[in-house]
């Protein structure tokens, strides 16, 4: 560090230029800038002179920065140049997960006279994963009866990578008996399902061995594969039924492992092996494999791992029941997380003036600082108060930061210092 420069402790923590509010705090708009995923650190984003519409030096002389929403320090102001650098390398996948685009907002603060500036960083995907399958082996179970057009749906290949970068399509090993018929699923990823072309005879070939191999648009394609084992057995004419096509339920967040989230039923008019039922998720992502599971005999789905409604509010679990003779009836469980109130407010100080000129006019910024709580509704609505029977006043300014200024003049002979207390509290 330069001799004279401040940490970002220090520049969080105080501002030592007097702060005049003036104009219009927020200016309209926003600024939009893009970064591809892994780039190296240093790496040119782009310049926000022109978009300032000042001139390089007003860049030190108002002690412009970067602050994002949620604190981190993604990129740096060079307020020699107006350049924004890269601080980190960016991962999209551990940010934004599978949400497209992948959008984080940020500020542009001028301090000395006070004015934000909105912009948002959008990082962009590179193909840097390979499709998996969850299952290496998928087995399924097919009745010698079944008649040709009859599909059988695939579980889906996992790719953390979106857009052309994601799975884009599947293929199936030569063999005379099925071939593939591609999918779209709600979330716009695409899946495959196994088309009987001609009857399968038991006695002839009791069992199929086939390779399903998942494909992403990269370029070059990344793949996967997976054995596709089909056990040819025999008639079965009733296939198992869910009591419901859809259970809905509510699950705090707060509740322990193994809680029980639902217990599904479902029925089948068969008798012996082809009557009984096998229960199982249908074409689950990792995260539901990691945070439910469900118990192939009961029908019980219980927590294997804690909630988090921050970071997901509701999951969509696709089942199935499967009886002896392989044929399969599906249902869905709709999970929504009930949030509690599990995360206190957070106060984060941009600025702070001190000492302060007895003199100074009314309205003077003492200080700039912003709220945060990652609860919702009332969990996640705050008040904002500090100390009766103070010259001071908290203004809001934009979103949830907030200014302390000086309501009247101060006579330093009267009194010298002052204590503030913010506090803070949400409606939880």
């Amino acid at each position: 560090m330069e001799p004279g420069e401040r940490s970002p402790q220090q520049i969080r923590q105080a501002l030592l230029f007097f702060v005049f509010l003036g104009g219009s705090l927020v200016c309209s708009g926003t600024w939009r800038y893009s970064v591809a995923e892994e780039m190296e650190i240093g790496s040119f984003i782009g310049n926000v002179v022109k978009d300032i519409g000042l001139g390089v030096e007003d860049l030190a002389a108002r002690g412009a920065r970067v602050i994002f929403d949620d604190y981190k320090p993604y990129l740096q102001l060079d307020r020699q140049t107006g350049n924004l650098i890269l601080n980190e390398k960016l991962d999209r996948e551990a940010l934004c997960d599978l949400t497209e685009p992948c959008i984080l907002n940020f500020q542009i603060l001028l301090e000395n006279p006070l004015q934000f500036f909105r912009a948002e960083l959008r990082v962009k995907d590179i193909n840097d994963h390979t499709p998996t399958f969850l299952d290496k082996h998928i087995l399924l179970k097919i009745s010698e009866s079944t008649t040709p057009g009859t599909s059988f749906q695939m579980d889906s290949a996992q790719d953390l990578d979106v857009g052309k970068n994601a799975v884009q399509n599947y293929t199936l090993s030569p063999n005379p008996h099925f071939h593939l018929k591609l999918q779209d699923s709600e979330e716009g990823r695409k899946y495959a399902e196994l088309l009987l072309d001609q009857p399968l005879d038991r006695e002839k070939e009791p069992e199929l061995r086939l390779t399903l191999t998942a494909l992403d648009g990269g370029s070059p394609p990344r793949s996967a594969t997976a054995l596709v084992r089909v056990l040819v057995s025999d008639i079965n004419d009733n296939a198992p039924e869910f009591e419901r096509s859809v259970y809905e339920v509510l699950v705090p967040e707060n509740s322990p492992l193994d809680s029980l989230v639902v217990k599904v039923s479902a029925t089948d008019s068969d008798a012996g092996l082809n009557g009984e039922l096998s229960y199982s998720f249908s074409h689950a992502s990792r995260d539901i494999r990691k945070t439910f599971e469900i118990h192939p005999i009961s029908g019980e789905v219980r927590l294997k791992a804690l909630l988090d409604f921050e970071l997901i509010k509701s999951y969509t679990i696709n089942i199935q029941a499967i009886d002896g003779g392989g044929l399969s009836g599906k249902s869905a469980i709709l999970v929504s997380v009930v949030d509690v109130n599990d995360n206190p407010p957070e106060i984060v100080i941009t600025s702070l003036t001190s000492p302060i000129p007895e003199n100074s006019s009314p309205d003077m910024v003492v200080a700039v600082f912003s709220l945060r709580d990652q609860d919702s509704g009332d969990n996640g609505r705050m008040v904002c108060s500090i100390q009766d029977n103070l010259p001071f006043l908290l203004k809001p300014t934009f979103k949830n930061f907030y200014t302390l200024v000086t309501e009247s003049a101060l006579d330093r002979e009267k009194r010298a210092e002052y204590n503030i207390t913010i506090t803070v509290t949400d409606m939880g």
